[in-house]
């Protein structure tokens, strides 16, 4: 188990290397707001490499890695994905600001005037909604869609995230 100082402290969150085992966790975090690149192909050695030279914790579910020596990272225990986001969430520490990495590649998202987005959505998107995001890495635009209560709910038990935050 990682200490509070090696996970984060309450103003900045460790920056997260999420393993190829567990990607829909990566894509939960980003929406939580943690900087979690997610690492999808190559060996160990090349994993830990990166994540040392980036300054990332490792989160996997391979015993072998998170055991080695030298190697910074949480062993994720956790099958469901609930259980891994509230087994991560316990011991990462920091108040990340929710819905404001992009999901697909953990850009930061930027917000995008109604004007801009105009071109980019579904019509009917753009005359239902007020608010667009957009990533400037992959282009990928975000709005207050259907899914925003099922994607609140799931997240309303993490600590200081209330209905009106995003």
């Amino acid at each position: 188990m990682l200490s509070q100082s090696e996970a984060g402290d309450k103003e900045t969150p460790p920056r997260l290397l999420v393993d190829a085992m567990l990607g829909r966790l990566a894509r939960w975090l980003r929406l939580m707001g943690y900087d979690a690149a997610y690492y999808r192909a190559g060996s160990d050695e090349e994993l830990a490499r990166q994540a040392r030279a980036e300054g990332r914790l490792i989160l996997t579910r391979d015993h072998g890695l998170a055991g080695r020596r030298g190697v910074w990272a949480l062993l994720v225990n956790a099958e469901e994905i609930d259980g891994q986001i509230a087994e991560v969430r316990a011991v990462l520490g920091g108040e990340p600001e929710p819905f404001t990495r992009c999901p697909e590649c953990n850009g930061r998202l930027v917000d995008l005037s109604p004007e801009a987005a105009q071109a980019l959505v579904p019509p009917y998107v753009w005359h239902t909604q007020q608010a667009f995001k957009r990533c400037p890495d992959c282009g990928h635009v975000y709005w207050k869609g259907t899914h925003w209560p099922g994607m609140q709910e799931r997240l309303k038990d993490s600590k200081g995230w209330t209905k009106d935050k995003g």
